[in-house]
């Protein structure tokens, strides 16, 4: 199996940063790719960034030119730079992660983002 263990979440102000990282372990196999999604409370959980093994990305409309993803391959990690933060950011982030031939789902235990004053 595989484990994902996230870290990098808490309290931050609105116009702050934060950076969020994810590293997976254990029987990997082939990685197609790597994304974070996250879910506030009362809605579904909507995917805000993915990147492909081949190192293409793709954003949500909503955090397009604030937040930055990028990987390491080598440590099998994957990270989400969050900046200009807004209270509409905040939610439980999680890391997921597809692999093998059948690009079966994994996923992290997820941080929390508090967006406040």
């Amino acid at each position: 199996q595989v484990q994902l263990v996230e870290s990098g979440g808490g309290l931050v102000q609105p116009g702050g940063s934060l950076r969020l990282s994810c590293a997976a372990s254990g029987t990997i196999g082939s990685m197609k790719s790597m994304a974070w999604y996250r879910q506030a409370p009362g809605k579904e959980r909507e995917l805000v960034a993915r990147i492909t093994s081949g190192g293409t990305i793709t954003y949500a409309e909503s955090v397009k030119g604030r937040f930055t993803i990028s990987r390491d391959n080598a440590k099998n990690t994957v990270y989400l730079q969050m900046n200009s933060l807004k209270s509409e950011d905040t939610a439980d982030y999680y890391c997921n992660v597809r692999v093998g031939p059948f690009q079966l789902n994994y996923w992290g235990q997820g941080t929390q983002v508090t967006v406040s004053s």
